[in-house]
């Protein structure tokens, strides 16, 4: 084998690594996907994109932050981590008493208005979501280096590496929001209701573990 083709056959090797690991995070139950069910149960799966577009924004934030170096000074300072993760908490908070007030109406009957009406807002809950969780920016410090390879020009590694996560991550967070809204088109309004207490309890759990991650822990 050449020195090319064991480049090639390396750089293959490590992205389909990256791309098995990319679905096991995704999959992986946490604020993102609490985000997209909720939206798909509140907004139906159509307007849930704009919050799911919302979060991978937030994740490429993340990916540059951890690209140029920022990434691990935050991860380093205690005060930097700390403030954002407590913008993180208290957004979660919000979310949760969002969530408890929305209405356990006909979705058929919200899906009767335009689509973007109201996507700006979707999409910057989703951005936030994602930005300010400083547990999810040292996870990236903690697992991207072992998929980067020194001997390959970095930029073109973090495209594929970005755009392999986030197109992962779009079809995960789809399914998530396609199978919130198929359970609220099938539900009454009194378990749609209680649906979106539930929900509400799983944007509160979220920011208390959020809470609970100290930086010593990186």
């Amino acid at each position: 084998m050449t020195g090319a083709e064991h480049t090639v056959a390396t750089d293959w090797h490590l992205w389909l690594g990256f791309l098995g690991a990319s679905f096991a995070i995704a999959f992986f139950p946490g604020a993102g996907a609490i985000q997209s069910m909720a939206s798909g149960l509140t907004h139906g799966l159509l307007r849930s994109y704009w919050s799911i577009a919302g979060q991978e924004v937030g994740l490429m934030f993340q990916l540059i932050l951890v690209a140029v170096g920022l990434g691990a000074v935050v991860a380093k300072s205690v005060a930097a981590f700390t403030i954002i993760k407590f913008i993180g908490v208290a957004y979660l908070f919000y979310l949760a008493a969002r969530q408890l007030r929305a209405s356990g109406g006909d979705l058929r009957e919200q899906l009767s208005a335009s689509p973007v009406k109201g996507g700006l807002p979707l999409l910057a809950r989703g951005f936030l979501v994602n930005a300010t969780n400083p547990k999810a920016l040292v996870f990236y410090l903690a697992v991207l280096p072992q998929f980067v390879e020194p001997t390959v020009p970095l930029l073109r590694q973090y495209v594929i590496i970005g755009s392999t996560f986030v197109a992962v991550d779009v079809v995960v967070m789809s399914i998530y929001a396609a199978l919130a809204t198929r359970l609220h088109r099938v539900l009454g309004p009194r378990r749609q209701l209680v649906l979106n207490r539930f929900f509400s309890g799983l944007f509160v759990t979220a920011a208390v573990v959020l809470a609970l991650v100290r930086r010593a822990a990186v």
